[in-house]
């Protein structure tokens, strides 16, 4: 592809944030209304529908770069960083409820029967994938870190997006108290960090599936648990342990791979 005319990067980068915001923004006051399935599912789609063209776009008409620099190959190639991700996230976190209820520090009760428990989680799961994972992990870790990283050493693009992602939380409401804007940051730097060591977003995406659907399976999206001292497990259980184990299997996994101070490669073709 050629390189002629090619928007400067901080407009790019702008471009294509400023385009995401909208996104969610218009969703949220189309969709603005007390929960339920259907409208779950409505802008689960239609996020994914929005999002995903404005990244193939903006890589094509601003960026003039083929589609394989975003770090998102075939399933087919990525689906062990898929599973990578999602284990990094999940076996920590199932260690991390075993502490809170072995040590009384938690009380978990199920509303309804383990069928329909299980049927809510395999919802969730289609459904986070498609409103939050895959078009999230496409625009910031896959778009904008990778052109960060294009300019700047991978830690400095790692940090550059964990920024725009919080900021992106706070513009879109979801990130408007302290402890929220603290989770969007440490949430972007695991997640940066994945893509910088994987070189792809699939680990990300697992990892991002696996905590938003236990999130919200014991939500109040979820409505299938009743759960006392919520607080607690949120930090230790679905945050602390496994964002602080992520990054230890990540130091290992791929310590001869991984090189904070590396640009990342952009050809034209």
């Amino acid at each position: 592809m050629s390189t002629r005319r090619r928007l400067a990067l901080p407009r790019r980068v702008i471009v294509v944030f400023s385009g995401t915001v909208l996104v969610w923004m218009l969703l949220g006051a189309l969709l603005d209304r007390d929960y339920d399935r259907p409208t779950h599912a409505a802008g689960a789609v239609i996020t994914t529908v929005l999002v995903v063209p404005l990244v193939v776009l903006a890589r094509r008409l601003l960026d003039r770069r083929p589609w394989a620099g975003l770090g998102l190959p075939s399933l087919r190639v990525g689906w062990r960083r898929l599973l990578l991700g999602m284990a990094c996230w999940l076996v920590p976190a199932a260690l991390g409820f075993a502490l809170c209820l072995g040590l009384g520090w938690v009380e978990i009760t199920v509303r309804t029967s383990a069928g329909d428990a299980l049927r809510v989680a395999a919802l969730l799961v289609v459904l986070v994938f498609l409103k939050e994972a895959l078009p999230e992990e496409l625009v910031f870790r896959g778009y904008l870190q990778h052109n960060l990283a294009t300019r700047l050493p991978a830690w400095q693009a790692v940090v550059g997006q964990a920024v725009l992602f919080t900021l992106f939380g706070f513009l879109t409401g979801a990130a408007r108290s302290v402890d929220r804007l603290a989770l969007f940051v440490v949430f972007a730097l695991v997640l940066g960090a994945f893509r910088a060591a994987s070189g792809d977003i699939w680990a990300g995406i697992g990892f991002h599936v696996a905590f938003q659907t236990v999130a919200q399976l014991f939500g109040d999206v979820g409505a299938v648990f009743d759960v006392t001292g919520s607080d607690v497990l949120g930090v230790v259980a679905m945050g602390a342990l496994p964002f602080s184990v992520s990054w230890l299997v990540l130091r290992h996994l791929y310590r001869d791979r991984l090189d904070w101070r590396a640009l990342e490669a952009d050809p034209a073709r």
